[in-house]
C-alpha cells in the first residue's frame, strides 16, 4: 500500500471511530438547531468530510458533516459545519451547549457540546484567524490590513440565525457558516470588493477561513459595530413613540445606493436582455402558482398578481433591458446599523442562505434589494398596534427620495419592474409564514393584496 493510500484509510478509520461517538447524539441534537435546513425530515445517516483538531489533545474538533436525508438519502446531503468539544465535566453555565453524553467509540465516557458557547474554545478560534496558513482541513487568511489583538473576551451572540456568531471584546465579530457549499461566500466576496473601492458603508473582513483545498468559505472576521443600533428594532421603538423616522429612511436610502454604486464598479455588470427578462417573469409567475397551491388563502390574488410579472414580459417583447449586477440579496432592516453618529452600514450579504449558492451569485437588477427594503417598511409598520400605513408610505418614499439623491436615479421612475420584484418577494413571504410563523400571514397577504390591485 501506498503512504497516500495509507494515509486515506488511516483517515477512513478515525473519521468511522469518531462517528461511533458522536452519531447517535448529533442525529438528535442537529434537527433542533436553528440553522439545519432539513427539519422535518429523518436523519437517515451522518459522514464526516473532514476532522481537524484545533486543540492539539483532541477535545476542540472542527468537523464537516454531511447530513443524509429522504427523498435523496444517497445523494451527497447537506454539509454543515460544526466545533465540538468535549470534556469529562461541564460547568453549569454550558448546560445548555450540551450536545449528549458519549457512552461509546473512542470518547466514551465525555460530554459532547457546543465549542462556540465557551469562550475557552473561542479564544482558539480567534488565535487561528490571527495566523494565516494551514491546519489539517482548514486554511486561514488574514487581511494585510487587518489587525487582530489578543486576548479579546468572547461572547456568543445568541439570536436565531441560520449562522453562528461571535463578538470578541468590542471590537470584533466571527461569523461561522453553519451550512456550507462550494464555492466563494458572497458575505466574504462582496465586503472584500467593496473594501478595495472604499466603501465604507459595510464592514471590510479582517481574516477569514475555508477549506484546505480553497474551494468553500467556512467563516470571517469583521469589526464589530459596538454601540450600532439594528434598523429593525430602530424602525419599531420610533413606531412605538410615534416618532418620525422619514429622516433614517432617506439616509438608509442613501447608503443602499452608494452600496450598489460601489458593487458596480468593483465587480462586473451584464445587460439584463430581452429573453432574460422574459425568463425572470416566467420564473416568477411559476413561483406564484406552486405558492398558491401550498398558501391556499393567495389563491383570490392569483389573477390580479400574475399581471405584475405579464407586465415585465410585455416591456420585454417591447425591447426594454435592464443593467444587472452584483446586490445584497437579502436586504431588510435587520440587515443594517446606525452607529451613534447616525452612520448607515450594510452587514450580512449572504443572501438568502436556502437558496443554492450559484443561484445568489448572480446579477441582479438593484431593484430587487430596493423591494426588499421597501417590503420591510411594510413589514415594520404591520408589526406594531394600532397599524400605521400613513408610517410605511412615508418611509418607502422616504427611501426612495433618499436613494435618487446618491445614485440620480430615482427606483419609482420604474414601477413595473420594482412592482415584480416586491411581488415576488410578498409571495416568498407568504410562503415562509405558512409554514413557520402562521400568525404573522396576514402582513404578505395584506401586500399582496395591495399588489393585486395595482393591475
Amino acid at each position: 500500500m501506498s503512504e497516500t493510500a495509507a494515509r486515506s484509510t488511516a483517515s477512513a478509520q478515525g473519521h468511522s471511530e469518531l462517528l461511533l461517538s458522536l452519531d447517535p447524539l448529533l442525529r438528535e441534537w442537529l434537527p433542533r438547531q436553528r440553522w439545519f435546513a432539513g427539519k422535518g425530515r429523518p436523519v437517515t445517516d451522518l459522514t464526516l468530510d473532514s476532522v481537524t483538531r484545533l486543540r492539539s489533545d483532541g477535545a476542540l474538533l472542527h468537523l464537516l458533516l454531511r447530513a443524509h436525508q429522504p427523498p435523496s438519502d444517497e445523494g451527497p446531503g447537506d454539509c454543515y459545519q460544526l466545533l465540538i468539544a468535549t470534556a469529562e465535566a461541564l460547568p453549569p453555565h454550558l448546560a445548555p451547549a450540551v450536545i449528549g453524553h458519549i457512552t461509546q467509540g473512542p470518547l466514551a465516557g465525555r460530554t459532547a457540546y457546543e465549542a462556540l458557547h465557551d469562550s475557552r474554545q473561542t479564544s482558539i478560534l480567534l488565535e487561528r484567524l490571527r495566523v494565516p496558513g494551514t491546519l489539517g482541513g482548514l486554511r486561514f487568511h488574514r487581511h494585510p490590513d487587518g489587525r487582530i489583538p489578543r486576548d479579546l473576551t468572547p461572547r456568543p451572540l445568541l439570536a436565531e440565525q441560520s449562522n453562528s456568531s461571535v463578538v470578541y471584546g468590542d471590537s470584533l465579530i466571527a461569523k461561522v457558516f453553519r451550512r456550507v457549499l462550494p464555492g466563494t461566500n458572497p458575505d466574504l466576496e462582496l465586503p472584500l470588493a467593496l473594501a478595495r473601492e472604499g466603501c465604507e458603508r459595510v464592514p471590510a473582513p479582517l481574516a477569514w477561513y475555508e477549506t484546505a483545498d480553497g474551494e468553500t468559505t467556512l467563516g470571517l472576521l469583521q469589526p464589530y459595530l459596538a454601540g450600532a443600533a439594528d434598523g429593525w428594532d430602530l424602525a419599531l421603538e420610533h413606531l412605538i413613540k410615534q416618532v418620525d423616522f422619514t429622516a433614517e429612511a432617506r439616509e438608509l436610502g442613501r447608503a443602499t445606493a452608494e452600496v450598489h454604486t460601489a458593487l458596480a464598479r468593483a465587480l462586473p455588470t451584464v445587460t439584463y436582455t430581452r429573453v432574460q427578462t422574459q425568463q425572470l417573469a416566467a420564473t416568477m409567475t411559476r413561483r406564484l402558482e406552486t405558492t398558491a397551491q401550498q398558501v391556499p388563502a393567495l389563491l383570490p390574488y392569483v389573477p390580479g398578481l400574475r399581471t405584475a410579472f405579464d407586465a415585465l414580459a410585455d416591456l420585454a417583447d417591447e425591447g426594454l433591458t435592464w443593467q444587472a449586477q452584483r446586490i445584497h440579496g437579502d436586504l431588510h432592516l435587520g440587515q443594517c446599523l446606525r452607529d451613534p453618529s447616525g452612520f448607515w452600514r450594510l452587514i450580512d450579504f449572504e443572501g438568502e442562505p436556502s437558496r443554492p449558492l450559484a443561484e445568489r451569485r448572480m446579477p441582479h437588477p438593484p431593484h430587487r434589494d430596493i423591494a426588499g427594503m421597501l417590503r420591510s417598511f411594510d413589514y415594520a409598520a404591520r408589526s406594531h398596534r394600532p397599524w400605521n400605513p400613513q408610517w410605511s408610505d412615508s418611509c418607502r418614499s422616504a427611501y426612495c427620495v433618499g436613494y435618487a439623491a446618491a445614485s440620480g436615479w430615482d427606483p419609482r421612475t420604474d414601477p413595473v419592474l420594482l412592482r415584480a420584484y416586491e411581488t415576488d418577494k410578498a409571495i416568498y413571504e407568504a410562503l415562509y409564514e405558512a409554514r413557520h410563523r402562521p400568525d404573522w400571514l396576514p402582513v404578505p397577504l395584506a401586500a399582496l393584496a395591495r399588489l393585486a390591485e395595482q393591475s
